[in-house]
């Protein structure tokens, strides 16, 4: 019957060679086929080498199954198929590889007898109850002894001619004392253990360059190594070829070893570095600034002196390619030859210069004011700045995990799990250059030095209170700090008043006594006005602190008055004492421009109503500043019970001046000692 719909039947053939892999495409790689050799190895390996045949289980080593007869002949399998364990496998009457294993079995049986015999014939022994005893050997003790002293002897014997040839070179080392110094093979040993070498081809060429240390300066520092008795020898016979007249002897080398320098090497080269304001030094350093080497001097000092020459080139290279990258500075720096000029602060230059001299007679260091010192941290700090450069490049972070890519930092690599933005991103990847540092670091050394300055004049001109600075010992290359302390003379227990100024790159940072933090720029004029106030503020309360220990009691006291004349800088200081018995008031006004030449501070002393003065009223210039008394109750505690309160109180200005004593407080002292006995 003729079906009404046809069925689709799908045949595959099955699998020859087993899956090896599935990729995740879903597609399926097979194993290859195995070779013929393959396959031979794989059939030999299951053969069974100790298995029994059917005829074992009688005890008869002749009648064996798959056993081969003189001719080679293989014999037919038992009917049954009962042939041992190897029945299996010999699917066929006639197996191939029966002969073989025949073959390698009596084999196994000749070898297994012949060693069962070579060890009865070495040993000794049989199956006996009894062990057969050796033959004891014959030591002679005393052939042995002399055997041993002999050698002993030739031993000693290469010891002592060796002794007495180095004996005998030492010897002659001493008498004749050019031999040792002169020695070609002990000088290249001490040049390899400073200096790197390889031999190339049949000459010696060293390396002075900083590559194994990190550095990435494309010039090259190799130097060639000679003996410098052939070059003598050369020389001489050159010049006895031309000229017939005698010449004196040519100096005696001072090593047997010449190195000989690239001429771009040759001289010697240093680094300066100035601060300049117009036509005046305010700090330098010079790097690198060896001794000139003659042309004769030993190879030690001509490869240093060459290597530095190096360095300061490289040193200027990478100063001189980021200052053309620096776009940050309000005036770029300006590279010109080779020296580079930048501007720390309006008027003040950075001026950083190669000097270069081959013939070593090249112009001197530019001369500076013996005052001035070389300024050692700005060339530590070009040193430690160019060294961390040639480690970055030589030590990169390894990746983690090892997946990640190559170089990023260990910070960088916290920046998922922390959660970082992209603007501390951006701020891990920014590093600042050397020519960056350095020039924030000549800027705190500039801001520093006028601070220094500013501190010191203000100190010499103002002796009332004294200025003492404290500046610490240890400090950072752009940061500083200086304690200031205030202290009248004769009172320091009760008189003084302490201030930290941190110094910074552009800016200072003065914390007060009461820990109120003040910004100031880098201009002096705001420290200047700062001090002037701080110096008001201290009279002030050194005054109070005075009067209390009179007995003295304090009306009113105020830092920052806000009556009286204005002040052009800060703001005027001033305090109300009353007298023990209430019968003299004294009023104090202490400005910032009282402590320069102009006038002192001003003391006023107050007298009740209707009171007769004692003092002469001889000058205008001084006259009374009135104050009313509106409130009666502060007129009774000054002790003006019974007095006319409309006339007010009346107050005479006093001139310090005119009173004994070395200073302010001094002068106050006496002044209220005075005033607490009027009565």
């Amino acid at each position: 019957l003729k079906m009404s719909s046809s069925v689709s039947v799908s045949v595959e053939v099955p699998l020859e060679n087993l899956v090896q892999e599935i990729t995740y495409d879903g597609m399926e790689l097979l194993q290859q086929p195995l070779t013929m050799s393959e396959s031979l190895a794989k059939l030999a390996q299951r053969i069974d080498f100790c298995g029994q045949d059917e005829d074992g289980g009688a005890g008869s080593g002749s009648a064996t199954a798959g056993s081969s007869n003189e001719n080679g002949d293989i014999k037919e399998e038992d009917a049954n198929g009962e042939g041992g364990p190897d029945a299996n496998f010999k699917t066929a009457q006639s197996w191939p590889w029966e002969s073989v294993r025949n073959k390698i079995r009596s084999a196994l049986t000749e070898l297994s007898v012949f060693g069962d015999i070579l060890t009865i014939a070495q040993k000794k022994q049989y199956m006996v109850l009894d062990p057969v005893q050796a033959d004891p050997s014959d030591t002679k003790p005393p052939a042995v002894l002399m055997y041993k002293k002999k050698a002993l002897q030739a031993a000693s014997q290469v010891l002592l001619s060796g002794c007495e040839r180095l004996r005998a070179s030492m010897n002659e080392a001493k008498s004749r004392p050019s031999l040792a110094t002169l020695d070609f093979h002990i000088e290249l040993l001490r040049l390899r253990q400073n200096w790197r070498l390889r031999k190339v081809g049949n000459a010696i060429l060293g390396d002075l360059s900083y590559r194994t240390a990190g550095s990435r300066f494309p010039q090259g520092g190799i130097f060639e190594v000679t003996k410098a008795e052939d070059d003598s020898e050369d020389g001489n016979a050159d010049s006895q070829s031309t000229s017939s007249q005698p010449q004196p002897p040519p100096p005696k080398p001072c090593s047997a070893l010449r190195v000989t320098v690239p001429n771009e090497l040759q001289g010697i080269a240093y680094i300066h570095v100035h601060v300049q304001k117009d036509q005046d030094t305010l700090s330098f350093a010079n790097i690198g600034l060896p001794a000139p080497a003659p042309l004769d001097a030993h190879w030690q000092q001509r490869l240093e002196a060459a290597q530095n020459v190096l360095f300061c080139k490289e040193l200027f290279s990478v100063l001189a390619r980021e200052a053309v990258a620096l776009h940050s500075m309000p005036i770029p720096p300006l590279v010109v030859g080779n020296q580079i000029t930048a501007t720390l602060f309006p008027g003040i230059l950075l001026i950083i210069g190669l000097c270069h001299s081959i013939t070593g007679k090249g112009q001197s260091p530019p001369a500076v004011s013996s005052k001035l010192d070389h300024n050692h941290v700005l060339e530590h700090s070009l040193h430690q700045l160019l060294r961390e450069v040639h480690r970055t490049n030589s030590h990169i972070p390894l990746p983690h995990p090892a997946t990640a890519p190559i170089g990023i930092s260990r910070k960088r690599r916290l920046g998922g799990p922390c959660a970082y933005d992209r603007q501390t991103l951006l701020n891990m990847t920014k590093k600042e250059g050397i020519l960056e540092e350095i020039i924030k670091q000549s800027q705190h050394v500039i801001l520093r030095l006028r601070a220094m300055y500013f501190l010191d004049t203000l100190a010499k001109e103002i002796k009332d209170p004294l200025l003492v600075a404290h500046w610490a010992s240890i400090n950072a290359v752009t940061h500083s700090c200086v304690r200031i302390t205030l202290v009248s003379s004769g009172y320091d227990m009760c008189a003084r008043t302490q201030l930290v100024i941190h110094i910074k790159e552009k800016s200072l940072k003065a914390i007060l006594k009461d820990g109120k933090a003040i910004n100031l720029s880098y201009e002096p004029q705001e420290l200047k006005d700062l001090l002037l106030c701080q110096i008001a503020i201290h009279q002030i309360m050194a005054l109070q602190s005075l009067s209390k220990c009179l007995g003295w009691t304090v009306l009113s006291s105020c830092t920052h008055l806000g009556v009286g004349n204005c002040e052009s800088t800060g703001n005027a200081a001033g305090c109300m004492l009353t007298s023990p018995n209430g019968k003299r008031i004294l009023a104090v006004r202490s400005s910032p421009q009282a402590f320069m030449p102009a006038p002192s501070i001003q003391v006023f002393i107050g007298y009740p109503p209707n009171a007769k003065y004692t003092t002469q009223q001889n000058n205008n210039n001084n006259s009374a500043i009135p104050m009313e008394v509106d409130d009666v109750s502060a007129a009774t505690t000054l002790g003006f019970e019974g007095m006319d309160l409309t006339a007010g109180v009346k107050y005479k200005s006093i001139r310090l001046d005119k009173l004994e004593g070395k200073n302010f407080l001094n002068k106050m002292e006496m002044l209220m000692a005075v005033l607490a006995d009027v009565s």
